[in-house]
């Protein structure tokens, strides 16, 4: 098993690298692989709403996010991670996202969750935001014992947050348990729900 690991830092190893690594040692404890996947500090466009993406489920836009679709088709679970800016994720990362979640169909029924770091607020507005991606794509949500967030200006910083630290440990050992209950479940013949055909309406009609 594996997990696909998203670090929307433009710092490939600061504060929300320093919050996946936590995560990920419990995951490889419990005999998980994992992937830290960093989107870089080159420039991303957003999602221009062309529509090609529906053949293939590959961007137009050929950077890191169809990369890390490869990635997501071989994995078992997904974990964001985000810095906070102005009380939400980065423009990057959101624009990394829009076109990750909408060219993907490698997402249903895997486990999801998202991580945050923030000097001090915008935590929880950013989380709520994180989760919609994985909430609008048939993804388990998997939760720790507090909100999924650290507090720091710097790693070091990060590492004084005991209770962050250990919220980060419990949400690696929980989403654990998730894969193994869902893998055992696979040898004992239970599988994912039917997906039905989507109903889109709008106010309109």
């Amino acid at each position: 098993m594996k997990v696909l690991m998203i670090n929307g830092s433009p710092h490939r190893k600061g504060c929300t690298w320093t919050a996946l690594n936590e995560v990920a040692k419990e995951l490889n404890a419990n005999g998980i692989e994992t992937e830290i996947f960093h989107i870089g500090i080159d420039p991303l466009r957003g999602c221009i709403a062309c529509g090609q993406c529906k053949e293939n489920h590959l961007c137009v836009f050929h950077d890191g996010v169809n990369a890390a679709l490869e990635k997501m088709k071989e994995s078992d679970a997904l974990i964001l991670g985000s810095p906070v800016y102005y009380a939400s994720c980065n423009g990057a990362l959101s624009a990394f996202l829009d076109r990750f979640f909408y060219a993907g169909n490698c997402f249903a029924y895997k486990p999801a969750a998202a991580v945050v770091t923030a000097r001090r607020a915008g935590t929880t507005a950013t989380l709520d935001e994180l989760n919609k991606y994985f909430m609008i794509s048939n993804m388990p949500v998997v939760s720790s014992q507090y909100w999924n967030m650290v507090h720091g200006n710097t790693p070091q910083e990060v590492m004084q947050d005991e209770e962050g630290i250990q919220i980060m440990h419990t949400l690696g050992k929980n989403m654990a348990w998730i894969l193994k209950l869902i893998e055992n479940g696979k040898k004992e013949g239970i599988v994912p729900p039917e997906r039905t055909r989507k109903i889109a309406t709008n106010f309109i009609r």
